[in-house]
């Protein structure tokens, strides 16, 4: 009989490890480390619970060294999309029915085995097969990833006990049913804590997901999901379909079960995801709920009564740690210029001071970006400021994929606010800064405002509070996440919940309440004990 009102307290953020030579979590990352460098593991496809192998087979490579393959991957197409959605369908009838007591122990049981046993394992994934250091891949495939679990468990028990007053005679309340069909989860290659968010935020309130991994992060989201067979999630609940993102969005946006779309990618992928929904939109049982996180311009704006070692420091961790491939990233830079060469100066002693290469050696600060494609494209970014008359590289702009994808943290100057790295999303370590004259701070925040389509994170410096709250009044919607005197970049899970707006995404702010409303259908149900039998009213009754 399980008749108890269990209790979910706030937790508290997981601790981040130190990893010290010597210490026992950096003695079993290291041997884990050396297994999955030294094994190339064969990935299947993981629908209702079955192995499946199509022999359609592609690589995942470490992006520091891209000859050296980690594993070997099978690809989905029509059929097994098609097989995908018939498990999760199928699934859906017993785990919607589930009490959800049931399905917070299943999450809360993930959150303690990433915690222990399964803790070098994420992280040694994430570290080889994405390219992250140490801290990078501690604070990602650790932390936030447990965090996640464990306020979304406490957010849950809070949305469940939202329930209205009762009236006179009578009961009432909400019950909060899942989505009625299949969750699409389409996962980004940056983060193994969004891929795993994306799919165990609508599977803890009930509904069940078909889980497209990116293809640079198909390992560590492969054992993402051999975690969760582990800690008893049943089978067809999550299905593991690495595939064509072109086809695997087509086929899903094609049936009538398709209840919503949960994704963090390019802001041109989500809208064809959107517009084929659109095109779709007579064809469902119910209306789709879209919830995405695309892309970014992220700013610094820096006051003239900043400080210049604090704006140093937020400029280049912010734009260069995890190799500026975050959608928060610090990308462009309002700088006045009677502080610009003193940033700059502080900046580059930064940069002959960190180490750039192999994860597997600790001390380097910069690693890889994640694939040619992705190496291009920086590439390409930093060629056209070298040719143009209106910028200038002042720092980095070294580029070298012959051993791995690597890319100098790189500074472009220039006169020009409306400049190409100044607008478009780089995803790569380059900061774009346009120095503006002292005088002409509100004139250059307005430019800030208008030159870029997105709206996700934004920082502003100053020591003079009146004016930094002036200036943040005016950035209202520059921003979803905006920090003062910090960079723009890092939020916490249960502190910052993440998300922007304009063409940044829906701001359903992942690592908040407000995300899990959004899997959720309520039901208002009113229980009258004493039905009425008289028709009158009062006033007529003689």
């Amino acid at each position: 009989m399980r008749n108890a009102i269990l209790n979910y307290p706030l937790p508290a953020n997981e601790p981040v490890k130190a990893y010290l030579p010597g210490s026992p979590e950096r003695i079993a990352l290291d041997a884990e480390l050396k297994r999955q460098h030294d094994t190339v593991v064969e990935i299947p496809l993981i629908i209702g619970g079955k192995e499946i192998y199509t022999g359609n087979i592609k690589t995942v490579v470490c992006p520091h060294d891209h000859k050296h393959v980690l594993a070997k991957y099978h690809v989905a197409g029509e059929k097994e999309i098609k097989m995908a959605i018939d498990a999760a369908m199928e699934a859906r009838k017993v785990w919607a029915n589930t009490d959800w007591t049931t399905r917070a122990a299943i999450i809360m049981k993930c959150a303690e085995l990433l915690a222990t046993k399964y803790r070098p394992i994420l992280n040694a994934a994430t570290m080889l097969g994405q390219s992250k250091n140490i801290y990078q891949a501690e604070i990602d495939s650790a932390c936030e990833t447990i965090d996640f679990f464990r306020y979304n468990v406490h957010y849950a028990s809070k949305l469940y006990a939202v329930q209205p007053k009762n009236g006179n005679g009578i009961i009432d309340s909400t019950e909060y049913r899942p989505l009625e069909g299949f969750v699409l989860a389409v996962a980004p290659f940056n983060f193994t804590s969004i891929a795993c968010n994306l799919n165990m935020t609508p599977v803890l309130l009930g509904n069940t997901t078909i889980w497209k991994p990116s293809t640079t992060a198909t390992l560590s989201n492969y054992y993402l999901m051999k975690m969760f067979e582990e800690a008893g999630l049943p089978a067809g609940v999550v299905n593991f379909v690495p595939s064509r993102g072109a086809e695997i969005g087509k086929i899903c946006c094609e049936s009538k079960h398709l209840a919503g779309i949960h994704f963090t990618g390019s802001t041109k992928t989500f809208q064809s995801l959107w517009k084929s929904v659109g095109e779709n939109i007579a064809n469902y049982v119910s209306y789709p709920r879209l919830v995405g996180e695309t892309g970014g311009k992220d700013y610094i704006f820096v006051h003239p009564s900043s400080d210049v070692a604090a704006v140093a420091h937020a400029a280049f961790t912010g734009a260069y740690e995890f190799q500026g491939q975050k959608c928060s990233a610090a990308s462009r830079m309002y700088c006045p210029k009677s502080l610009w060469p003193a940033v700059l100066e502080k900046m580059k002693q930064f940069a002959s001071e960190v180490k750039m290469g192999d994860v597997m050696d600790s001390e380097n600060f910069i690693n890889a970006v994640i694939d040619e494609a992705s190496f291009d494209n920086i590439v390409s970014y930093i060629e056209y400021a070298k040719n143009s008359p209106d910028a200038e590289i002042v720092m980095g702009g070294k580029c070298d994929k012959t051993v791995g994808y690597f890319v100098e943290p790189t500074v472009i100057e220039t006169t020009d606010p409306h400049f190409k790295s100044m607008e478009e999303e780089i995803f790569g370590p380059v900061l774009t800064v346009y120095p503006y004259d002292d005088d002409k701070v509100y004139e250059t925040v307005d430019l800030l405002d208008k030159t870029s389509p997105y709206g996700l994170t934004g920082s502003v410096f100053g020591k003079d509070r009146l004016e930094v709250e002036k200036i943040a009044d005016l950035l209202t919607y520059t921003a979803g996440n905006f920090y003062i005197n910090d960079r723009p970049t890092g939020a916490v899970v249960g502190m910052q919940p993440f998300g922007g707006s304009r063409a940044s995404g829906t701001n359903d702010k992942a690592g908040g309440e407000f995300n899990l409303i959004r899997w959720v259908l309520p039901r208002v149900i009113k229980e009258t004990l004493v039905s009425p039998t008289d028709y009158h009213y009062t006033y007529m009754k003689k």
